[in-house]
């Protein structure tokens, strides 16, 4: 008989990839891709090391390249902006970016090793269409606020409206609809708008 499964809290995983040069595989995903250096181990020179993006830790390890088989998928904020710096920096691009019926918007390139890394973002416009009936509401918003919603949502490829949408409706589920690449940049439009009050601050508004 076999025994029921065991409740396993499990929150990160760590791909390791084998490579013949740990200083020079670090340099790459550093200078080329983006990575953070978390750490070198083993020595001088290291061999292992850990490179992180975001949030994500990724091992590096002192061996033979053996990318046959083998690819590490990463679900980053913005996959454009992140394919756009790869571009920039000559990565090669095994796979351009596109819309994927799988709901990923997402590009493959390789590493100075062969090795197969992919990047993307959820498309939340992925599932049938939901028929709606749009109504006019009276709004009226402060003047720099209003501005920075206009470019929030030209950045986003959005309607103001659908903008306005998918903030209430992340409201009222309790959650946020920005991931932290997006808020990155509407802190940008703070500065850019002069927006110098909290998100307390509509309770102090009074209208001239």
């Amino acid at each position: 008989m076999t025994s029921p499964s065991p409740f396993v809290e499990c929150d990160q995983i760590h791909a390791c990839l084998a490579v013949s040069d740990i200083s020079a595989a670090v340099d790459f995903y550093t200078k080329k891709l983006g990575f953070k250096l978390g750490f070198t181990w083993g020595g001088d020179p290291p061999t292992f090391a850990g490179v992180n993006l975001g949030k994500v830790q990724m091992f590096l390890q002192q061996g033979t390249p053996n990318p046959k088989g083998c690819s590490v998928t990463f679900l980053v904020g913005d996959a454009d902006q992140l394919y756009e710096f790869h571009r920039a920096n000559g990565v090669e691009v095994a796979v351009e970016i596109g819309d994927r019926e799988y709901g990923i918007r997402d590009y493959g390139v390789r590493d100075l090793h062969g090795y197969n890394l992919s990047f993307g973002h959820h498309l939340f416009n992925d599932g049938p269409p939901i028929k709606i009936e749009r109504v006019d509401v009276s709004v009226r918003l402060e003047k720099r606020l209003a501005a920075l919603l206009q470019d929030l949502a030209k950045h986003k490829h959005m309607s103001v409206n659908s903008c306005l949408e998918e903030m209430l409706l992340h409201t009222n589920d309790g959650v946020g609809p920005h991931t932290e690449t997006t808020l990155r940049y509407i802190q940008d439009l703070k500065k850019k708008h002069g927006i110098d009050y909290d998100s307390h601050a509509s309770y102090r508004f009074k209208e001239e």
